[in-house]
């Protein structure tokens, strides 16, 4: 019950119901929040206990100053939880083993149970291995389970054994589109309360549903248990950046271009850790769909969440997807009622603000490694050719230990690619330019090749090897994707296909989306262009994009091409995509289509002729690109409500695979000890009542030492198990055959395999190691340092008793909301990171798992401080945090006498409660044995 101070508790009549709501007008100041804020303030209303949010807490957020830095800590309590399975398996693994450690304690193991709504969405699992035929689905699907066959009963008894528990079984779409299509409800209703939907997600694009309205944003697996065992979200009220749209898109652009646009704007303006709020007239002309797209992409411009007002737009689409008449009613009277419905007149109170006309957006795409970067469709061409010239230089040299242990080919061939860019070093990132500047003549490096049929062709730099509508970024926008299948149709129609060595896939986010294109009749289009279906879920976007044609992976690597990817996702990380290609390219749906038919980035597809016609005149892209007359007829006349009735009708029930696997019974789970995938993870062992102090840390060395923009997919990669890797070794001896290793993803319901995956990604340059890339590092227990796996050092470091750090650059961790990027970090025995600056996502997690975020002196680096790596390090000051207060500097010496105050980044009183009990977890432990 709430503490109710302003007396804010009312009632809300809608039609025959009556709500309990709390009224934000009781709240002086309310009224000129942004909606994001008010969304905030309402949570705090309604959860005011007096203690962890009091009345103070809501006349701050009450009286915000736009202008001010972030300094006041309130306590957000999210309404629900949403998941994806590469991130969901370890939340349900580690509430599966607090359960037991509960009972350890003497404890009731029935209140391990989500007091919170949490819903679970397969979507990562399915690969691509299987395209271009009218059974890729079928065949995909039936790897897909001969793979994951643990996991999935793993999760089915999870969704038995806990109550507020809800699993999407795989084959049904991408988490993000099944929450805006189905999941998501705008206003909660619960226990006769009527307030905000709010929520938190284990996947960094949770924020896709703030185009719904609805305040949500990806945090790291660990926070997300906690929220789902009733913990609020620690985090200081945030500056709010209004983005104010004006005018419409002009034919000939998508929602990907605006995106793209929005991207580049925002991360050259600086949004980390902010709020962007949508405002102005042109919101009024984003459709629904658009406003998704955008608010999709929040991680890649960096912002917390990207959110805009409710209006007429989201009622139509609620009313489209499927939701109660009832729903309808009370989202748009609590709106109007809270001052939550959308003025496009209305300029609230922003902390700063930019503006895009969206007249003068342009087609667009980004690459060759970064989102932001994004380049115009008209000079994509002119920028590929100086591009290249990164990529077709000499490879960095192995290290000793990899030059022993050869690549497993058949392992790489057959599973998706570690999902990492290679930022990770002085040689590669560290402020390099993105785009090359050189000049002159493309590269070229011709090999024949012949196909399995006896036809050949040529392949040289720049061929696209992978073309994928992929993503829930776009595959949930019906615009995109109908206009995709229209430029296959005319392609079709004029005697064009796909070129003969380009992986064409089709993934789309909802069943919905073939619906819509069967009933269309553009099916057999997209099917003669190559893109049939090869599953509901991620794919390429994740990594999972599946091995290239043997002889196109064989002449890429044999001639060390610089061949592309083609792809309507949000993230291009280099080495994310496919192990073969070296560059990636975001793009919208119907540019995927026609950079497949092209076949090359050498083409300009804006002047070029992408092939020629049955008559043998040249077909350029104006022949086969929809006008937007045609789009919206399609959509119109294609879409409707029973569809998306017809999709989610029994949503939670499966198909007859998953309703065949078998599971076992009981509140606690029966561990297999012979499982390869799902084991009891150790965070709880010897875990004692009350947490031990802190300690300072002395004669600590480095793990690794590494550069700018290292994410978290370096620290933890989802793709591809090499069997020379210390995973690879494990799951050999443990009778896994390579053609079953899967990927790092899969697994992640195993810490063995997790922890050495650890900072074992394909593409990590570690300085200690220079010359390396991959899992290295140098071992100082054996003399003269030699280089090894960074897993066997941690061994000998741990079994030494010598804690270890880790000396990064800037944006430490961005990318992925992944928990065991922090997790597997801990494991490996680091006790505290020094880094320029942070992702916001990893320096919490870091933190939940009981590792210390420390930050160099402001423009003071590892390289400025003179660092090496080969020191040792002592870090004073660290046990005031045992008096009750968090210092803002401790003292970090070496034995070579550099000596600097480090910023201690626990940034909120409820951050250092959770690491002076050694990470999130066993403070929600105890906290509930207490109660």
């Amino acid at each position: 019950m709430s503490a109710n101070s302003f007396d804010a508790r009312s009632t809300l009549q809608v039609g025959d119901e009556s709500y309990e709501i709390f009224r934000l007008d009781k709240v002086e100041g309310s009224a000129r929040l942004p909606y994001s804020l008010k969304v905030l303030l309402e949570n705090l209303l309604r959860t005011e206990d007096g203690a962890n949010i009091t009345a103070d807490h809501i006349r701050a957020l009450g009286g915000w100053d736009s202008q001010a830095q972030p300094s006041q800590e309130i306590q957000f309590t999210p309404a629900r939880v949403i998941m994806q399975d590469f991130t969901g398996v370890p939340c349900v693994v580690d509430l599966a083993t607090m359960r037991e450690a509960v009972k350890e304690l003497g404890g009731d193991p029935a209140k391990i149970n989500p007091l919170a709504p949490a819903e679970l969405v397969i979507d990562h699992s399915v690969i691509a291995d299987k395209f271009g035929t009218n059974d890729a689905f079928k065949q995909n699907v039936d790897l897909e389970y001969g793979r994951n066959k643990e996991r999935y009963q793993f999760l089915r008894w999870g969704q038995t054994a806990f109550d507020e528990f809800k699993v999407v079984p795989p084959g049904t779409g991408i988490v993000h589109q099944v929450n805006i299509e189905h999941l998501a409800r705008v206003v909660m209703v619960r226990d006769g309360k009527a307030y905000p939907d709010t929520l938190v997600g284990t996947d960094s694009h949770t924020t896709m549903v703030n185009g719904l309205g609805v305040l949500g944003w990806g945090v790291g697996g660990i926070e997300a248990e906690a929220a789902m065992l009733g913990q609020p979200v620690s985090m200081l009220i945030p500056r709010v950046v209004g983005f104010k749209l004006t005018g419409e898109l002009q034919p000939g652009t998508t929602a990907t271009d605006l995106v793209l646009t929005i991207t580049e704007m925002l991360r050259k303006h600086g949004v980390v850790g902010k709020f962007v709020e949508f405002y102005g007239e042109g919101v009024a002309a984003t459709s629904l769909a658009n406003r998704a797209t955008i608010g999709n992409m929040s991680p890649e411009f960096g912002s917390t969440a990207a959110i805009f007002p409710i209006d007429d737009e989201t009622i139509n689409y609620m009313r489209l997807t499927g939701r109660s008449e009832q729903q309808l009613a009370l989202v748009e009277a609590y709106a109007k009622e809270q001052g939550l419905w959308l003025d496009p007149a209305a300029e609230p109170d922003f902390s700063e603000k930019l503006e895009l006309d969206l007249a003068t957006v342009v087609p667009s795409i980004a690459g060759p490694k970064r989102p932001q970067d994004r380049i115009v469709l008209a000079e994509a061409a002119q920028q590929f050719a100086k591009d290249v010239l990164n990529y077709v230089e000499a490879p960095v040299a192995q290290s000793p230990a990899a030059a022993a242990s050869p690549v497993d080919e058949a392992s790489a061939e057959s599973f998706p690619a570690s999902d990492a860019p290679a930022y990770g070093s002085q040689e590669n990132g560290a402020g390099a330019p993105q785009h090359a500047q050189g000049t002159g003549a493309v590269p070229s490096n011709p090999v024949q090749v012949t196909a399995p049929d006896g036809t050949t062709y040529e392949l040289d730099h720049g061929a696209v090897t992978v073309a994928a509508i992929t993503s829930c970024t776009n595959t949930s926008n019906p615009y995109v994707m109908v206009a995709a299948a229209l430029v296959a149709k005319k392609a079709v129609e004029k005697g064009l296909t796909r070129k003969p060595w380009v992986k064409t896939t089709l993934a789309p986010g909802s069943k919905v989306v073939t619906d819509y294109f069967e009933k269309a009749g553009l099916t057999p289009y997209l099917d003669k262009v190559g893109f049939n279906l090869v599953g509901y879920g991620c794919t390429t976007c994740i990594g999972n994009s599946g091995p290239l044609p043997e002889e196109v992976s064989k002449a890429v690597n044999d001639h060390d091409l610089a061949v592309t990817s083609v792809l309507s996702g949000n993230r291009n990380f280099e080495g994310r995509i496919n192990p073969d290609v070296k560059m990636n390219y975001l793009a919208s749906p119907p540019l995927v289509v026609a950079y497949a038919i092209a076949g090359s980035m050498k083409v300009d597809i804006t002047k070029d002729a992408l092939g020629t016609d049955q008559d043998g005149n040249p077909v350029f892209l104006k022949d086969i690109w929809p006008s937007e007359a045609e789009v919206n007829d399609v959509v119109a006349n294609a879409i409707g409500e029973d569809m998306f009735a017809k999709s989610y009708a029994d949503v939670f029930a499966g198909d007859a695979q998953w309703q065949a696997l078998p599971i076992p019974t009981g509140n606690t789970f029966e561990w297999d000890s012979e499982s390869t995938y799902v084991r009891k993870p150790p965070y709880f062992e010897g875990m004692e009542m009350e947490p031990a102090p802190v300690q300072d840390i002395s004669g600590a060395r480095v793990l690794a030492k590494l550069g700018d923009s290292v994410t978290t997919d370096h620290i933890s990669p989802a793709g591809a198990i090499k069997a020379d890797t210390p995973a690879g070794q494990y799951l050999t001896e443990h009778g896994v055959e390579r053609r079953d290793f899967n990927s790092y993803g899969s697994r992640r319901g195993n810490h063995e395999v997790m922890i050495r995956g650890t900072f074992a990604n394909i593409r990590l340059r570690n300085q200690i190691a220079p010359g390396t890339e991959g899992g290295y590092t140098r071992d100082f227990t054996q003399d003269g340092g030699p280089v090894s796996f960074i897993y066997d050092a941690s061994q000998n470091y741990q079994a030494a008793g010598i804690p270890l750090v880790v000396l990064a650059g800037k944006e430490y961790g961005s990318g992925s909301s992944r928990d065991w990027a922090a997790k597997g970090t801990a494991l490996l025995g680091v006790k505290a990171v020094i880094a320029e600056s942070y992702e916001r996502i990893h320096r919490s997690n870091l933190i939940g798992m009981g590792v210390l975020p420390l930050q160099f002196p402001e423009g003071q680096s590892a390289a400025s401080l003179g660092l090496t790596g080969e020191e040792t390090f002592s870090i004073a000051g660290v046990t005031e945090l045992n008096d009750g207060t968090t210092p803002r500097t401790v003292k970090v010496t070496t034995d070579t006498g550099v000596e600097f105050d480090a910023v201690v980044r626990i940034d909120t009183p409820g951050e250092a409660d959770y690491y002076r009990n050694g990470g999130i977890m066993q403070y929600v432990l105890r906290s509930l044995i207490r109660k």
